[in-house]
């Protein structure tokens, strides 16, 4: 009688997760320094931005929930959303909101179309092109009061300006341009130092059309503005949208060219320049504060649409690469 054999049980491999974890876990510390030590000369120039620009925010937001005069700091208190409701009563802080978009829009607009123009000029290619393109971006650059100034002494002078002296030689009448049409002056001013800005967003845009649709439409028989209205105005869609977003961000903040030109009277006083009076003239360091807020969130809301469309062009460019 033959004694029956005892199989052993088979021995499996091991669990992976049970097998792998302690090396896992010996990766994760390695990885998490090597993180924070690719982090860390980034830190300072954080901090920097926090102290510089969140908190002064944050100040200013809690400013805005107090009845503050600077001529009555004995009776300060807390009043919640007091100011907030102020400002959005108050007939000439309304004014002043009207005047602002009125500004705004009217600039961004007149900047983009002659900028498309002269985005259309600049595409060709012609003898003293570099030379007419730095002329044309000098504007920009230079420093907003001083813009001001030049329109205000060298242009709109009654007397001397440049403007009149023409129209004296034509033999025209002669406005005093800033009295006679003061918020006309002072887009005026705008558009002449933001059309070179939006000139080069659509420069770029142009630049990066794809050259073989153009070629194939033009052997199709199509004509100039048949290729600019079917294929470069919808290719410069998103650069228009970018320059008019961004252009709404910086214009909306403008301070410089009402202050310069028209210290805010003959109705030309803008939302910002509003805050000024009321905070440095009136002293009314709460109601000035909420203006300021408001100011900021309407900003930060166009400064997000830019920011996206900013990302969809970076998309578009990465996957037409």
């Amino acid at each position: 009688m033959s004694n029956p054999t005892t199989t052993a049980p088979a021995r499996g491999p091991r669990p992976p997760a049970v097998a792998g974890a302690p090396r896992r876990t010996a990766k994760a510390p390695r990885n998490r320094a090597r993180e924070w030590a690719t982090r860390a000369p980034l830190m300072p120039a954080l901090i920097f931005l926090i102290v510089v620009t969140q908190l002064p925010f944050v100040a200013t937001l809690v400013i805005s929930f107090f009845d503050w005069n600077a001529f009555r700091p004995e009776r300060r208190e807390f009043v919640g959303l007091e100011n907030f409701r102020t400002v959005a009563s108050d007939e000439g802080l309304r004014e002043s909101i009207l005047t602002t978009v009125l500004l705004t829009a009217t600039v961004v607009v007149v900047s983009v179309v002659l900028g498309l123009l002269l985005a259309l000029l600049l595409d060709r290619k012609f003898r003293g092109r570099g030379l007419v393109r730095t002329m044309l971006i000098a504007p920009f650059l230079l420093v907003p009061v001083a813009s001001a100034l030049l329109w205000k002494h060298a242009l709109y002078n009654p007397e001397y300006g440049l403007f009149n002296g023409v129209l004296h030689w034509l033999g025209g009448p002669q406005p005093d341009w800033i009295s006679d049409m003061p918020l006309l002056a002072v887009e005026m001013s705008l558009v002449w130092q933001w059309t070179p800005f939006m000139m080069l967003i659509l420069l770029a845009g142009l630049q990066s059309r794809p050259l073989d649709m153009i070629e194939a439409a033009r052997l199709d028989g199509a004509g100039n503005w048949q290729i600019f209205r079917y294929l470069t105005l919808p290719h410069l869609r998103r650069y228009l949208e970018l320059g008019t977003l961004l252009g709404s961000v910086y214009i909306v903040q403008n301070f410089d060219a009402v202050f310069t030109l028209t210290r805010g009277g003959l109705d030309t006083a803008n939302l910002p320049y509003t805050i000024y009076e009321t905070f440095y003239n009136a002293h009314e360091y709460g109601l000035a504060s909420a203006a300021g807020v408001l100011v900021v969130i309407g900003t930060i809301v166009i400064a997000t649409f830019a920011l996206r469309v900013v990302s969809s062009l970076f998309r578009e460019e990465v996957s037409r690469a």
